[in-house]
């Protein structure tokens, strides 16, 4: 990697962009291995969702992700470059793939903003094979464009190809053009006016009577020691008069669920998973790590007093607590089996949402610059809270009894840099959106002592979070 000195960032014209691109070229002539330019810019503060709804098409990759309580936001859309893998070694592909971004890049201003570096936009399935799937096993992108905010600072990064034979003129009128766009651009948060979501017609909630044949299978299996837990997933299907409309519902989300990570992947082929999901599987920045234990829910009160009461009661819960400490003692084993120093574990709290809370842990670590935060996502996915145990026989179970194609619930969206930082969420409370078609995913861990109807009413309540929002009745 090559870092240029900073320039001036007071493009005033198309012409002062091709000069700045000529002088990169000749810098560059005497390298072979610089084939793309990176460079960031600041920008007036915006709302990179209304950037996102102007900019992003159907038929090319594109990735949402936002925590409004965070006052964190990034957009980024087109293609420079695309790497999509199947197979047990999919998240070492992609890693090749980040390597080789890195490595092949000139970047302009790497630390203005943050985060820091080139980064990369990925994408991962449930399973390791998706052959019939609208999503690949795995995939990353190299954006042309990205916007990132953080409180109240908006930064974008235009990734360009850059060789001794680029035609500069026409690459400096289309960073111009698009600069110019989001230069004017409005301040204020995209509208959530619900009378651009479509009103569905029809929903689909046939398949209730299979769920909760495949709880008691799972009872069945945990009875004769085959299973301890396993996560079910259940699935409705809405169909709308026309289009769902991709950043309303995003904009939706972030108003009703602001302690959750919005999220949208577009895959280029006009299908979209979105969601709201409240856990991130890990984050790492400055070569520190924290991942997320979340397992053990239940729903908010309608009163102080009531909620309180649900609150201690899952707090207390053995059930719940039991649930909860398998999943941290799965974190906790797989970060040391990767050589991290494990910081101490504070005791359990609350994440407590709008419509339900669970029970979370994060956890801490020290990441060394021996391991890949790729390496630490193929360790933790999938986690017992999306999964079971032990892992394989519940991953073969969910194999053998559900029908549907899991695709992207439940497994890693988010995006890493070749300096270590990344951010990697869990695709639950989610849908896939699929043009006037939607299905909503979501799941219930099933163990010892689980009541059918009550795993029912817990499904049911994690999918209002998609549910409220493509449903405006």
């Amino acid at each position: 990697m090559v870092v240029q000195p900073s320039p001036t960032q007071c493009f005033k014209n198309c012409q002062d962009i091709e000069r700045f691109l000529f002088n990169c070229q000749q810098k560059l002539a005497k390298t072979v291995r610089s084939h793309w330019l990176s460079l960031r810019i600041i920008l007036p503060d915006l709302d990179p969702l209304i950037a996102f709804d102007q900019h992003h098409r159907c038929d090319q990759p594109s990735f949402y992700l936002e925590n409004p309580s965070q006052q964190q936001a990034i957009a980024a859309w087109g293609s420079c470059c695309q790497e999509i893998a199947n197979g047990p070694q999919r998240f070492q592909t992609i890693q090749a793939f980040v390597s080789h971004c890195q490595e092949n890049a000139t970047l302009i201003n790497p630390r203005l903003g943050h985060p820091p570096g080139l980064q990369i936009f990925c994408s991962f399935s449930f399973f390791d094979d998706s052959t019939h799937s609208l999503f690949p096993a795995a995939s990353a992108f190299l954006p042309q464009w990205q916007l990132s905010h953080q409180r109240g600072q908006t930064i974008a990064t235009c990734n360009l190809p850059l060789t001794h034979h680029s035609d500069l003129a026409r690459l400096s009128q289309q960073t111009w053009q698009t600069l110019q766009q989001l230069r004017s651009l409005p301040s204020r948060p995209l509208s959530r006016d619900p009378q651009v979501i479509p009103q569905p017609v029809h929903c689909d909630w046939r398949d209730i009577q299979q769920f909760q044949t495949n709880v008691q299978r799972a009872l069945g299996a945990i009875a004769a020691n085959h299973l301890q837990k396993v996560v079910l997933s259940h699935a409705i299907e809405l169909q709308a008069r026309s289009p769902f409309h991709l950043t309303t519902a995003l904009a939706q989300l972030r108003h009703r669920y602001p302690d959750c990570y919005s999220f949208a992947v577009g895959n280029g082929n006009g299908q979209y998973f979105i969601g709201a999901s409240p856990e991130r599987l890990l984050g790492s920045c400055d070569r520190q790590l924290i991942a997320d234990a979340l397992a053990g829910s239940a729903p908010r009160g309608e009163t102080p007093s009531t909620d309180a009461q649900l609150a201690n009661h899952l707090l207390s819960s053995p059930k719940e607590r039991h649930e909860h400490r398998v999943v941290l003692h799965f974190i906790e084993q797989k970060l040391q089996r990767l050589g991290l120093s494990l910081h101490p574990v504070p005791p359990i709290r609350l994440l407590q949402l709008s419509n339900i809370q669970h029970l979370w842990t994060p956890v801490r670590a020290s990441l060394p610059d021996s391991v890949h935060p790729l390496d630490v996502l193929a360790q933790l996915h999938p986690t017992p809270a999306v999964a079971g145990v032990p892992c394989q026989p519940a991953c073969q179970a969910i194999r053998d009894w559900e029908t549907l194609d899991r695709q992207l619930y439940a497994a890693p969206l988010g995006w890493v840099n070749g300096q270590g930082d990344s951010e990697f969420i869990v695709g639950i409370r989610s849908a896939l959106i699929n043009g006037d078609r939607a299905r909503l995913y979501a799941g219930a861990g099933i163990v010892a002592g689980s009541d059918p109807a009550k795993e029912l009413a817990e499904i049911q309540l994690k999918l209002q979070a998609l549910l409220n929002t493509l449903n405006s009745q």
